[in-house]
């Protein structure tokens, strides 16, 4: 029997908004389920509170509202942040990332989530 964990799309307006919004989806209030992306693409490989037969989903409601929130300008405050504590040799890439975020061009932060669902857990994001 499929697992499946609801996202409400409406209280997601930042990245920390997400983490907290999937770590209660999955772990309950308060739940962990990655709070950076390398770490979310760790708990959708197993192992994180979704079941070990890796029978489960994720329904993103109102994902239009994310969309929006996690946007251009959410992407560059979250590059702004990487570019502060980011190792000096990967400054000038993260610079470029940034750059384009502020021109409305490249991938936002919500395109970044889509994209892990879609290499760790194939098949397992609806957005509704």
């Amino acid at each position: 029997m499929t697992t499946t964990y609801l996202l409400d799309g409406t209280r997601i307006r930042t990245l920390e908004d997400f983490w907290s919004e999937i770590g209660a989806a999955v772990n309950g209030p308060g739940g962990y389920f990655g709070r950076n992306l390398d770490a979310f693409a760790d708990c959708l490989s197993g192992g994180f509170g979704t079941p070990d037969d890796g029978d489960f989903r994720f329904e993103w409601r109102d994902h239009q509202a994310s969309r929006r929130a996690l946007g251009y300008v959410e992407t560059a405050r979250q590059l702004e942040l990487r570019l502060a504590r980011c190792h000096p040799s990967n400054r000038p890439q993260v610079a470029e990332e940034l750059r384009a975020a502020r021109a409305g061009q490249g991938p936002t932060v919500f395109d970044w989530l889509v994209q892990i669902f879609e290499e760790r857990a194939p098949g397992s994001l609806q957005l509704h």
